[in-house]
């Protein structure tokens, strides 16, 4: 029998692999330490050298220093640097100081708060005080809610919870609010686009109800690698903010490999699709008791690869030690999971990026990225999660062939110098705003003249009079309304319901494995889809819009599902408009609507990804009004190319403008879509559109639009450093026959 190969074999065996385009090695890295500060309490430096820290990282020192001096604070350091204790030790501090006071803190996720409390108890429980810290979101038992609020000195939540159960109902939390020291923002940088735009607004709501009740809390926020992290917490918060950026944590040696899949097809330039590669990748490892996580962009694609792996696996390992985490799981089964890699149980996960945040998952060794995660502070927080022990740490990714992996893979040296990309959110979002202002006025009555972050509110007030939701009375607007505003409005989707997945294959004991979006449901729960769960195939019996339920149940086939968008787009009014300097090429952005209809689906076989069959989507039509910004041609260039060719060089473009776009703004894959119209219907000109997918926008586009020349010059980069004749998968999306596609779109872009 063969024994296992250690990590040091196996990086000797990937030294000979031809497909590492780059190995780089970031080298071992050494702590700078401070000592305990001079005002920290013994019982907590008795608890601290009890758990064998036996002084601070400099940074630590420095948080800890300008909190007690009353400063409010962003500190930006990499994983696993111990951010933990820059707010947990000056707020335990003034704690015991000054035990009346309180603290809130809140995280992106439940499952990020539920570590930390665990955490936090374990520092309490060492420091032998009565300091009280609990968790309060939807879990939490009604019967311990009602201590939570009279007595908890440490409250950790979520923004969501903050949103619906904590501000609406205040009343109940005047201890809580009357002596709130500090506010504890963590993961800073998931608060961006749609959901940061809200929970901004949030904050606001936030600080309006602390000053009604006399406190002025200190904001301290963390965050992983970003551009702008000083600006960014500003403008969430609205403080002005003190910046700790100089890390003194200690890191293990790095080797972080680019692996590009072999060309399979050299006459089309079409690659080995990256989700084989991953799966040997990580079968290597695997096999050899490595821990391994492996983070893919979707949710179908973390289920392919869980499934993969655990037929590739089975007979080595048990299946249950490989599994999947994503968004729609279950709390308790999210629970299990990390419970089991924290104690080695599980070896191998593969995630959605739900697993980039801070939650404990223990000493993984090996990280493996699907693709380009689609900004750099997303793979360094990815790649953050190997490396916790004193061995090497592997980081491995493996590109797709869309165009900005294959770039990323021939200019490596522009991967590795490239800088975190800048946040933006838009809290004056007119639609977010009046959301917030709505439950901003269920709160506390709006006083005449009154500002909510930068805004006056007269205004707003005025028009929700008139649609009958608040009621002016002595210089104030009160709330009228009978509904509950915060119930109906979701931080994190345009969207303001979500759907049950319920497995109904026994039909005397249905279940809820999981739930989705709305925008989600009706394009991956339609009936007769394939919905994966942990490797677990389920047809879609019934999707029930009313009750917002899918019916689905196990079975056993050899293929999945994809749907396919018809959307349909108009232009409602043109803020801003510009021509190149050719004319015949102009640019614009403003309000348009958009309606997209799920028309059909693919039935796609695992192993080959081949289209073995199709079916129709009877679903409604989703409309909304949003931001866009566009590009058009002159309809002279359908005369010049021939409208096939032009036709050809209009998708083309869309394809790499959808994947150069995340090199300018920070978004998610789901805050951004790119649709090209060969007529499009305010110009009647070819023009590809570029929209914020929220409604009423969140300033993606806007940027896009400031940017257009430079986005434009990188897209033809890509199309002139891609190798193929006739247009492939890693330039414009397809293989043309000839070479008049691409060729078409290197002249329309240098027509500029």
């Amino acid at each position: 029998m063969i024994g296992r190969q250690t990590i040091d074999d196996l990086l000797n065996n990937l030294r000979s692999d031809p497909n590492i385009v780059h190995w780089h090695t970031i080298p071992k890295r050494e702590a700078h330490y401070a000592p305990f500060p001079d005002s920290l309490d013994l019982h907590v430096r008795e608890a601290l050298v009890h758990r064998g820290v036996t002084s601070l990282y400099t940074h630590q020192a420095e948080a800890y220093q300008a909190v007690m001096e009353g400063k409010d604070v962003v500190l930006v350091t990499p994983t696993a640097s111990g951010k933990t204790l820059c707010y947990n030790l000056p707020v335990l501090q003034t704690i015991i100081n000054q035990p009346e006071s309180r603290a809130l803190y809140f995280f992106p996720t439940k499952a990020l708060a539920q570590d930390q409390k665990n955490e936090m108890v374990e520092l309490i429980d060492e420091i032998g005080l009565p300091i009280k810290s609990h968790t309060y979101d939807g879990d939490t038992s009604g019967s311990i809610r009602q201590k939570i609020r009279q007595a908890g000195q440490i409250v950790m939540t979520n923004p969501d919870m903050l949103h619906a159960s904590i501000l609406p109902h205040h009343t109940k939390w005047v201890s809580l609010f009357e002596n709130l020291q500090f506010v504890v923002i963590d993961e800073l940088h998931t608060y961006r686009g749609v959901f940061g735009s809200h929970v901004a607004n949030v904050i606001r709501r936030l600080k309006r109800i602390c000053s009604y009740y006399g406190s002025h809390p200190q904001f301290i926020c963390t965050s992983a690698t970003i551009a702008n992290p000083q600006e960014h917490a500003e403008a969430l918060t609205g403080r002005a903010m003190y910046l700790i950026d100089r890390n003194g944590a200690p890191s293990v040696r790095k080797h972080f490999l680019i692996y590009n899949p072999p060309v399979t097809n050299k006459q089309l330039n079409v690659r080995e699709d990256e989700s084989y590669a991953v799966t040997r990748l990580a079968t290597d490892f695997l096999k050899n008791k490595i821990q391994t996580i492996v983070f893919a962009k979707s949710r179908l694609k973390v289920e392919l690869l869980v499934s993969h792996l655990q037929k590739l696996n089975s007979g080595r390992q048990d299946r249950a030690k490989i599994c999947a985490y994503r968004g729609g799981y279950l709390p308790l089964e999210r629970r299990r999971i990390e419970r089991g890699l924290r104690s080695g149980e599980i070896i191998g996960v593969v995630s959605t990026n739900a697993l980039e945040l801070g939650v404990d998952i223990g000493q993984l060794q090996v990280c493996i990225l699907t693709g380009y995660p689609g900004n750099m502070a997303s793979v360094w927080q990815q790649a953050g999660r190997a490396g916790r022990r004193q061995e090497d740490a592997v980081i491995i990714m493996v590109t797709s062939s869309n165009p900005l992996d294959q770039y990323m893979a021939g200019h490596a040296e522009y991967f590795f110098s490239r800088q975190p990309e800048a946040i933006r959110i838009n809290p004056d979002n007119i639609m977010i705003l009046m959301d917030h202002i709505k439950c901003s006025a269920y709160e506390l009555p709006f006083k005449k003249g009154e500002h909510f972050g930068g805004q006056e509110v007269d205004e707003l007030c005025e028009y929700l009079t008139g649609e009958d939701v608040l009621h002016f009375q002595r210089e104030k607007w009160y709330w009228m309304s009978d509904g509950f505003p915060a119930n109906t409005i979701s931080l994190r989707s345009a969207a303001q319901d979500s759907f049950a997945i319920v497995d109904v294959t026994d039909r005397g004991h249905a279940k809820v494995i999981g739930e989705m979006d709305r925008f989600g449901a009706m394009t991956m729960l339609y009936e007769d889809a394939i919905y994966i769960h942990q490797g677990t195939q389920y047809h879609v019996d019934e999707l029930d819009l009313e009750e917002r339920k899918a019916y689905v149940r196990k079975v056993n086939v050899n293929y999945y599902t994809d749907s396919d968008l018809a959307v349909q787009l108009d232009v409602l009014a043109m803020d801003q408009h510009a021509n190149f300097d050719h004319e015949q090429i102009e640019k614009g952005y403003g309000d348009v609507s958009v309606r997209a209809l799920p028309t059909v689906f693919k039935k796609i076989r695992f192993e080959t990804y081949e289209n073995i069959g199709w079916g129709k989507i009877h679903l409604p039509e989703m409309e909304m009004h949003t931001n866009a910004a566009w590009i058009s041609f002159s309809p002279d260039y359908l005369n010049v190319f021939g409208k096939d060719v032009f036709q050809g060089a209009l998708v083309g473009l869309s394809h790499l403008l959808r994947h150069a776009a995340p090199l300018y703004v920070m978004c998610d894959q789901s805050d951004l879509s790119v649709v090209p119209k060969i007529k499009a219907p305010h110009n009647e000109k070819p023009t590809v559109f570029m929209y914020d997918k929220y409604p009423g926008g969140i300033g993606l586009s806007e940027k896009l639009y400031q940017v257009m020349p430079s986005l434009l010059n990188k897209a033809i980069e890509m199309l002139e450093n891609c190798g193929c004749e006739a247009g492939c998968p890693s330039c414009i999306g397809f293989v043309n026959e000839g070479r008049s596609a691409k060729l078409a779109l290197l002249r329309l872009l240098k027509d500029r």
